[in-house]
Formats: structure tokens, C-alpha cells, sequence
């Protein structure tokens, strides 16, 4: 595979339980393999850590404890700020940056909650460039929530990644996502990532 021309940026989106994670971390992984120096970043909102403090403190989460205002503000901050270094490390070290969510995520998040703020997280977020290219990881919600249960460490309510669901199908960049159906085998869905990765990102051609 060619060097890339310029630094890339590469995000997974998606509901929780989709793959983004396992997905990024296996494209990052290829890319290098192949050529293309890339690193793999993630970008939380900082919610599970949030909900435990607040379970620890007898409240049932972290909305419960902080409010829907303060919690959309520290959630939109922290995730603002791990982007921001996600972005400067990956420019340092000349690298692509494969990026385990991103300012969409957010967005999303807003409107599958109902709540406001969305536009001032837009004004926030503006500073980043828009990626190269985005992969949205499509997974049934129940196999999304199966596979959260599964790994035990966070819960999520099924109707919530209905609504999270729509809320990125909602937004007006979606359109221009690539769609990558991950209910299959990791194996097959980190295939299915990289061909759209081969078609859409020019020198990121096969060996």
C-alpha cells in the first residue's frame, strides 16, 4: 500500500455495542500492517465512569446526580477533550487517526435523549475537521444490547439504542456515512470495514 498523501481521519460510529471498538482497533492494526502508519483513539463521553461514581454515591446514575444540563456539558467537554488529543497526538506522530467515535456521537446522544444543547455542541466541535471518512457500524439493538450485557462492565436500555439509533440517522451528515452492517463474525464485519476503507480513502489501496 502507498504512504497516504496527508494524515487521514478515520471514525466509527454508532450505538452502543455496535463493534466500534473491536472495528477501530482491527483497522489501525491493518492500516500499519499495510503501510499506512495509523493509531487508534478513543473517544468517550466518560458516561460508565460518571454512572459508577454516582451509583457509589446512592444516586441511580449519572443524569440522576448531575441534571440533564450538567451532564450533556461534562459529557460534551470530555469527549471534546479526547478528540482534541486524539487529533494533536495523531498530527505529532504523523499518523492516521483512526477515531473510536466522534463529534457525531454527541449529537446523536442529544437528540436520542430529547434533550437540548445540540447546537452549542455543534459551535464547540466546529474546531475539528470533518473526517475522511466515516464508517457508521450498524448492529440490530438487541444484539447491541446482548453483546453490553455480555461484557458486564456497563448497562444500556434497549428503547435507548432504538432512539440512539434514529438520532444518527437523523443527522444531517448520514448521508454521506458509509454504512457498514457489523452483525456478523468479527472477522467478517473488520472485512466489510476495510473495503469501504479501500474504496473511499484513495491511497489506501490493497497491497
Amino acid at each position: 500500500m502507498g504512504a497516504m498523501a496527508r494524515r487521514r481521519v478515520i471514525a466509527l460510529v454508532g450505538i452502543d455495542g455496535a463493534g466500534k471498538t473491536l472495528l477501530a482497533k482491527d483497522l489501525a492494526r491493518w492500516l500499519t500492517a499495510q503501510g499506512v502508519p495509523a493509531e487508534y483513539f478513543e473517544n468517550p463521553g466518560g458516561r460508565v465512569a460518571i454512572d459508577r461514581f454516582a451509583r457509589r454515591l446512592g444516586w441511580q446514575g449519572a443524569i440522576d446526580m448531575l441534571g440533564r444540563n450538567v451532564f450533556v456539558a461534562v459529557e460534551s467537554t470530555n469527549r471534546w477533550f479526547r478528540i482534541a488529543r486524539g487529533l494533536a497526538v495523531s498530527r505529532f506522530r504523523r499518523r492516521t487517526a483512526v477515531m473510536d467515535r466522534y463529534a457525531y456521537c454527541q449529537y446523536a446522544m442529544i437528540r436520542a435523549r430529547g434533550y437540548r444543547g445540540e447546537r452549542f455542541a455543534r459551535l464547540c466541535y466546529s474546531v475539528f475537521p470533518k473526517p475522511d471518512l466515516v464508517c457508521f457500524i450498524t448492529t440490530p439493538p438487541e444484539v447491541a444490547k446482548a453483546r453490553i450485557d455480555a461484557r458486564g462492565y456497563d448497562t444500556e436500555d434497549l428503547q435507548y439504542l432504538y432512539e440512539l439509533d434514529s438520532g444518527y440517522r437523523s443527522l444531517p451528515e448520514f448521508k454521506e456515512f458509509e454504512v457498514v452492517d457489523a452483525d456478523a463474525t468479527p472477522e467478517v464485519a473488520a472485512a466489510r470495514v476495510r473495503l469501504v476503507v479501500t474504496a473511499r480513502v484513495p491511497t489506501a489501496t490493497a497491497a
